[in-house]
């Protein structure tokens, strides 16, 4: 579920109106669910509690130290893929032994980094990292845990540029040649095989593509068991998210929002994979990161101006494609709402920000209740891959973020000014 509704006719996020944060922070804005985010951690530890197991977020989705604390405080377990994420973990509270450091790039800065904090695990993506951390390790006197991403060659069955399992992708180590792999790690000094991994990809709307991986892997590794002391088996994340029509059908954030058709619950899911999973014996890792927060999120804005031409109504609003890129970057589907509810017969619109680009848009040829200039409307579900693949592409300050809790709201973030727009910038003399 989500914590955005209408009550007398004003969207709320939990216990405050959002247009009292528009009026207290401006617009652009991001506003942050608590209960949300809580609400979804706890749904899906409680889904997966047959298993030993540690929910790892995944810190790409939303990196805020608020977002990161609040799940600190859970005991979440953080997937990261940078030097940078991992130092927000700590500041936010998060546990080195508890993250386990993924991506195909890692530095040696980034490694011994992680090595010193004390790594739960590496995430390896190919022979030449195997050595890089083989050798980064030796330099510190240290042995480096590891697990080899195995990619099973399972399609996800969602966008391109998000699906990560196939052999095609440029992530992991096939797993026809995974036990050869794993044969080179056991050969390096340095390096302790501590587990395996995998990852099929984001925005996953059905069981079948888990239950094909896991079935895919579980031979694997009772195999590299017999050989290896393998103590964890990490799932990777990718459970799907709906971004159309959940608040104004008003069913929960798993349904279609057509009434009809049910997409993945962290129940479904569960009963898809634990039953090949269980039998490993292991511990089973698990890195959601959209499915915590993505509907937990949605971006403020204020209406402009109402454009109209003999083929379109453009609405321009405040907000634009450097703030949430989801639409332009992957043809992205938001719900997109009025803070002040509205009866009146919808129209088909084109909704667009100011940048100077025509892929600056959020929708298109949408039916929308008529807006007017100084009009606010909230773009939902905007909580994952919003403010963190956000730029200053025009040179537009980067959006405050507000997290609500109960009746309270904090400000996670300032709102960036003019100076700090420039700042470390300089001319020659």
């Amino acid at each position: 579920m989500h914590s955005f509704s209408y009550v007398d006719g004003t969207l709320r996020c939990e216990g405050v109106e959002l247009n009292e944060i528009a009026n207290r922070f401006g617009t652009p804005a991001y506003v942050y669910s608590a209960a949300t985010i809580r609400g979804n951690y706890q749904r899906l530890d409680t889904a997966l509690a047959p298993l030993d197991h540690l929910v790892c977020y995944a810190v790409k989705a939303n990196s805020n130290l608020a977002v990161l604390n609040l799940l600190a405080k859970l005991d979440s377990g953080f997937d990261i893929v940078s030097g940078g994420e991992l130092f927000r973990v700590l500041k936010a509270g998060g546990r080195a032994d508890r993250c386990t450091f993924a991506g195909v790039g890692k530095t040696r800065e980034e490694i011994a980094f992680a090595l010193k904090e004390g790594v739960y695990s590496f995430n390896v993506e190919s022979e030449g990292e195997l050595a890089r951390i083989n050798d980064v390790a030796g330099s510190l006197g240290m042995k480096a845990p590891i697990a080899i991403r195995v990619n099973p060659d399972v399609d996800a069955k969602t966008h391109k540029f998000i699906s990560t399992g196939k052999s095609k992708n440029k992530f992991g180590i096939g797993i026809d040649r995974a036990a050869e792999v794993y044969q080179v790690a056991a050969n390096l000094p340095h390096l302790k095989i501590r587990g395996v991994q995998t990852h099929i990809g984001s925005q996953i709307l059905e069981s079948g593509p888990f239950a094909e991986a896991a079935a895919k892997l579980a031979a694997l590794v009772q195999d590299l068991k017999k050989s290896y002391d393998i103590e964890f088996f990490d799932f990777g994340g990718g459970i799907g998210i709906v971004y159309d029509d959940a608040l104004s059908s008003g069913s929960p954030a798993w349904w279609d929002g057509q009434g009809s058709s049910r997409r993945i619950t962290p129940e479904d899911y569960a009963a898809a994979i634990i039953p090949v999973l269980k039998p490993l014996g292991l511990r089973i890792l698990f890195e959601p990161g959209r499915f915590l927060v993505g509907n937990a999120g949605a971006l403020l804005s204020t209406v402009q101006y109402v454009k109209q031409t003999p083929a379109k109504t453009f609405t321009i609003i405040d907000a634009a494609m450097n703030d949430l890129i989801r639409p332009a970057l992957y043809e992205g589907w938001h719900e997109i709402v009025p803070l002040r509810q509205s009866s009146a017969d919808k129209i088909a619109m084109d909704v667009v920000g100011p940048v100077c680009e025509s892929g600056d848009f959020f929708a298109q040829d949408r039916p929308l209740p008529p807006l007017q200039p100084d009009d606010r409307i909230a773009v939902l579900s905007s909580g994952a891959y919003g403010f963190v693949m956000s730029s200053n592409y025009n040179s537009r300050p980067l959006l405050p973020e507000i997290l609500v809790d109960g009746d309270k709201m904090h400000l996670a973030r300032e709102r960036q000014s003019m100076d700090d727009l420039v700042r470390g910038e300089s001319i020659p003399q």
